[in-house]
């Protein structure tokens, strides 16, 4: 899991459960990341559906 952490948000895990600013930058990364994919869902099942 440290390997996924630190790939994917450039901290490991250790510095995201220590320091709260950085869990708050992953945090709202994680929920644009998770805005854009259901908009992207939403976009490519509207187009299937013509």
């Amino acid at each position: 899991m440290e390997k996924a952490m630190h790939h994917s948000h450039g901290i490991g895990y250790a510095e995201y459960a220590r320091k709260h600013e950085k869990r708050m930058d992953v945090e709202r990364a994680r929920e644009n990341d998770y805005r854009k994919s259901q908009s992207l869902y939403a976009k490519i099942t509207k187009q299937t559906k013509k």
